[in-house]
């Protein structure tokens, strides 16, 4: 099923990116680039969601701007540092917590703010503090999550799917409290294949020292396109009991895949606002199931 781009993605797409644009350069070349970008919509095969343009905007961008693929490496540096500072003490809060499962998967969703391409410059490392010191109200519990904990008991494996740099360090400390409560699950994470946007690579699970096996998805979108996964990342996608799959860019192209996924995200942008008929912001942890099922 996935979301396929939209009104409101294309709108969203060419709102940021010409924004950008006009940043970059004088408006006829705004123009230009804008009409390139419109070419991407009208070119793109029937489906296709947003995260698969990521790849041909960001080297568009570059052809035209000089602007490097790789242009969120700082930011990226800067939020895998700011969460390995914090780490031992959400691991202890975690830890500490009467529900271990439920605290590490409120900082692993919190963890989830730190997005430097959906958010623009809205980012603050101070609004981020604020927002683990209040980590324990994240109100995520509930059957979905009374499900996910039954689905990890009886589970043999579980692939975690990650999202951004920085985030990847919560993500860390929620799957060591689910080892830690089912020794008997192999966890393994995937990170995706090259550099797109703030997203998760190898380097940057190196970098938060994921004690797991890291795989990555083998290509460039900033999601899980099932279509376009390497031989590893379909195989671990295809045999794993359950799935835990952070972010909006792998909800938007995974939902409705029919495996047993649990999504964990928070809503950041006006099209999942309007899907899920929640307010921007708003901690989500739903399973694939969830519009069958009828939603909330």
């Amino acid at each position: 099923m996935s979301f396929a781009v939209d009104s409101y993605c294309m709108q969203c797409y060419l709102r940021r990116n010409v924004d950008l644009a006009r940043k970059l350069g004088p408006e006829d070349k705004a123009t230009a680039f804008a009409k390139e970008l419109m070419k991407l919509f009208i070119a793109a095969p029937e489906g296709v969601t947003a995260p698969w343009f990521g790849p041909s905007v960001a080297q568009l961008l570059h052809e035209m701007y000089g602007l490097p693929i790789d242009r969120y490496h700082d930011e990226k540096i800067a939020s895998n540092r700011f969460v390995l500072e914090r780490l031992e003490e959400v691991r202890q809060r975690v830890s500490q917590a009467e529900d271990p499962i439920l605290a590490g998967l409120q900082y692993a969703i919190l963890g989830n703010y730190l997005d430097f391409s959906a958010l623009q410059g809205d980012v603050s490392y101070e609004k981020l503090e604020q927002m683990l010191s209040g980590a324990k109200d994240i109100d995520v519990s509930g059957p979905y999550f009374d499900r996910f904990k039954a689905d990890l008991e009886k589970a043999k494996t579980l692939l975690y799917l990650t999202d951004n740099a920085g985030e990847i360090g919560m993500d860390r400390v929620f799957a060591e409290a689910i080892q830690e409560k089912y020794p008997h699950l192999k966890i393994t994470f995937c990170v995706r294949g090259a550099i797109t946007a703030n997203d998760a690579t190898r380097e940057d699970a190196a970098a938060v020292g994921i004690p797991f096996p890291v795989i990555d998805n083998g290509n460039q979108v900033a999601g899980t396109e099932l279509d376009m996964l390497g031989a590893e990342a379909k195989q671990a996608l295809e045999t794993a009991d359950v799935i835990l799959a952070k972010g909006m860019g792998n909800t938007e192209t995974m939902f409705g895949c029919g495996y047993n996924v649990y999504y964990a995200f928070l809503v950041k942008c006006p099209r999942f606002t309007k899907i899920f008929q929640k307010p921007m912001m708003t901690p989500m942890f739903i399973p694939d199931s969830y519009k069958t099922e009828g939603g909330d």
